[in-house]
């Protein structure tokens, strides 16, 4: 007889089952059952798949593991579900977390070795799970035949069979891949176009083999598959959205049953990423965590997702401050800073309102040529004649918190650093350091490394006074190191858990210092590290037309008001693309660049209105839910919008890329609302006109027709009818 349990509130229930020859499994999740499989999966040297796959899922162990227990443990405003099973010489228990009334649960699998000999693990799902409906019954064949084909269609009454009766027939895919320059391109896509084809397996008694699979291997975690996404089913009224939170290698699939589909989340593995972890006995291996959030339809999985990022940070007065960086950086000085070219700009960085000004890279180079002799990270003396100090003075006294560009975990091949610590303290294959682009990459798990860090970062604060750092990230050194672990992948994912602890030890020792994510823009963009940092750079794209998408997409995997867009305007711009450069920023962290400094006061003066809207608006960023009217940008998309709502009113971004002046903004959470739409940024150019269809919730925007390249954040309130 099978037996049930619950874990949840009335935000989140989740359903398990179990019983004589049946593993754990989920049976019903966001009010609607789903189809059961088992919420364990691991695989071993010695016991692999059922049938033969690359899968994660069908796995041996999965199917022998067997309830022993489970509990609900209650701390503060969080329950925690521990899920205890045992089978095939291993202990297996689920650990799912959830904040009370949050529709999310956080996921992990602890194993260990129960038996008398070692076990080499190969992957440890830390979640599978079935999410398309518990069974699809096919119609009667007579109500199938007499269905009429449509011209535009035309599907044969066999094909039309098989389709009534297909349980992912509805279901879209929302991934999404980067790239440098071009970060976060998400689309939806329905799952059958996916390469999951009906195979028509029962025929052969086993289930199909393939799956749709996104992996990440190395460090760049977003460096091209994105660790985010969500499954949607409009008419059904379901979604379920994820990500991985590991700052190294991992692997999410979804796989086709023919009777349902799985999705399966997991961090490194042996096929993807060279790992294998051997556990002896009494030994045990936990896996990175995982987030599920489940809703109505997509927005409210994007919002229950949202809601677990905003809780789980690390706090920090960052957090709800947001201060207005200025960085020196994008299509400014790239690189090249000098006293003579820095006072100039922390001068007209104060004047427009910025709070932080970061010195970006080459602050410690005296040749021209620093790329491989990075590491020992002292300040230049032919940039700064009379000392670094005096800019960080000038920053100081106008009212900013001076901030530096920092890569920490790399060495350069000429530096003197390479020599100076032992081999031991960098990735290693076959005894041999490994080099990617003229850098070394120092090992996390050795304690040298991990002092001659810490030696950098205090020295930086105690002598300069150092309040933000900007910690970059530029190479990729693959699969891991060999030295001192069971696999490349094992020592990596030891040192990638290493690297987390660190970032908690400078936070602890300097708990009020601002701390940057960027890597080579956003390739390693993973909500490990973002859960710990106060903001992310999104992406290295300096062409201000190409910036939108990506300042759009940015919500899907971090929070609003971490996504430091860069809003970078240069003097001789129209007011039109100078607006267009700040509109960027303005649903985000506001991160400013440019040639202020050059600016005339007109040009400056729209500068400082753009930063004062951030201060103003700064409160409903950290508060809003991303909303996208536009449905989640295209790339080369004429037009791109951002939304972020709260009960009674959105902030909207809209970006015009293009000829098409006109644009329908489709707002379904306002249906029958009366609002009112405001023009927040920028104020003194043409007004775009608008219409809102309530019955519809469509709100009709026209541009003006004269600027190809313009951009307007709007704000809408509902209004009472009866005013």
């Amino acid at each position: 007889m099978l037996r049930r349990f619950t874990f949840g509130d009335s935000a989140l229930e989740l359903v398990f089952e179990h019983g004589p020859g049946v593993a754990v499994r989920l049976v019903r999740a966001g009010g609607a059952d789903v189809y059961p499989v088992a919420v364990v999966e691991i695989v071993t040297a010695a016991q692999g798949r059922l049938p033969a796959s690359s899968r994660l899922a069908h796995t041996q162990l999965g199917t022998e593991l067997r309830y022993t227990g489970h509990e609900i443990q209650q701390r503060g405003g969080v329950r925690t579900l521990v899920v205890r099973q045992a089978g095939g010489g291993l202990e297996a228990d689920l650990l799912l977390t959830q904040p009370a009334g949050m529709a999310a649960a956080t996921a992990r699998v602890v194993v260990r070795a129960a038996g008398g000999g070692r076990v080499v693990l190969r992957s440890v799902a830390s979640w599978s799970g079935g999410f398309t409906a518990a069974s699809v019954q096919a119609p009667a064949t007579d109500a199938v035949v007499a269905q009429v084909p449509t011209a535009a269609s035309a599907p044969l009454p066999e094909a039309d069979k098989r389709e009534a009766g297909d349980p992912l027939v509805g279901w879209e895919l929302v991934s999404g891949v980067s790239d440098w320059l071009a970060e976060g391109r998400f689309t939806s896509r329905p799952l059958r176009e996916l390469g999951l084809p009906q195979l028509a397996a029962a025929l052969t008694h086993q289930p199909p083999r393939g799956s749709y699979t996104a992996t990440s291997q190395g460090t760049w975690s977003t460096g091209h598959h994105l660790p985010v996404g969500a499954v949607v089913h409009a008419a059904q009224q379901q979604a379920l959205a994820w990500q991985i939170e590991h700052n190294g290698a991992w692997r999410w699939e979804i796989g086709d049953d023919e009777t349902g589909a799985v999705l399966t989340l997991a961090g490194p593995t042996d096929e993807d990423a060279a790992w294998t972890k051997v556990l002896q006995p009494g030994e045990e291996f936990s896996t990175v965590p995982v987030t599920l959030a489940w809703g109505k339809n997509f927005t409210a999985a994007m919002a229950g997702l949202t809601d677990h990022r905003r809780a789980g940070r690390r706090p920090h007065q960052d957090n709800a401050l947001m201060p207005v960086v200025f960085n020196d950086y994008m299509n400014t000085l790239n690189g090249d800073p000098t006293t003579e070219r820095l006072l100039p700009l922390i001068q007209a960085a104060a004047e427009v309102g910025a709070e932080v000004f970061c010195i970006d890279a080459g602050w410690y180079d005296d040749t021209g040529h620093w790329w491989d002799s990075v590491g020992e990270w002292q300040p230049s003396r032919t940039r700064f004649p009379n000392g670094l100090q005096e800019v960080i003075e000038a920053v100081r006294a106008h009212g900013l918190v001076p901030g530096l560009w920092l890569e920490p975990e790399v060495i350069g091949i000429n530096s003197p650093m390479a020599e100076k610590l032992p081999r031991e303290a960098f990735l290693q294959r076959n005894q041999e350091r490994v080099v990617e682009h003229h850098r070394y990459h120092l090992d996390l798990r050795h304690p040298a490394a991990v002092e001659h860090l810490n030696g950098v970062v205090d020295r930086l604060v105690e002598e300069f006074g150092i309040g933000f750092f900007k910690l970059d990230y530029n190479i990729n050194p693959g699969p891991g190191t060999d030295l001192d672990a069971d696999s490349p992948g094992a020592g990596l994912l030891e040192h990638n858990r290493a690297h987390l602890a660190w970032l908690d030890a400078v936070l602890e020792r300097h708990p009020r210092l601002i701390l940057e994510n960027c890597s080579s823009g956003a390739m390693r963009s993973d909500w490990a590290i973002l859960s710990r940092l106060a903001l992310q750079s999104t992406s290295d794209q300096q062409d201000f037309r190409l910036f939108p998408p990506i300042a759009a997409a940015a919500p899907m995997t971090m929070l609003p008001e971490q996504a430091a867009n860069w809003a970078y305007p240069q003097p001789g711009m129209t007011p039109e693309q100078i607006s267009f450069c700040l509109v960027t920023g303005l649903l985000g962290r506001f991160y400013l660049s440019g040639y202020l400094n050059r600016m005339t006061s007109a040009e400056r003066e729209r500068v400082a209105a753009a930063v004062a809207v951030a201060k103003e608006i700064r409160s409903f960023v950290r508060t809003g839910h991303p909303i996208w009217p536009l449905h989640l940008p295209i790339w080369d998309g004429s037009w791109v919008a951002l939304g972020l709502c709260r009960a009674d009113e959105d902030l909207v971004s809209l970006w015009r890329r293009g000829r098409q002046s006109e644009v329908q903004l489709h707002l379904p959470h306002r249906a029958q609302q009366q609002i009112t739409v405001e023009t927040v940024f920028p104020k003194d150019l043409p007004p775009w006109s608008t219409h809102w269809d309530a019955d519809r919730a469509v709100l009709t925007v026209r541009a003006d027709s004269t600027h190809d390249v313009a951009a307007r954040t709007f704000r809408l309130h509902v209004s009472d009818p009866n005013d």
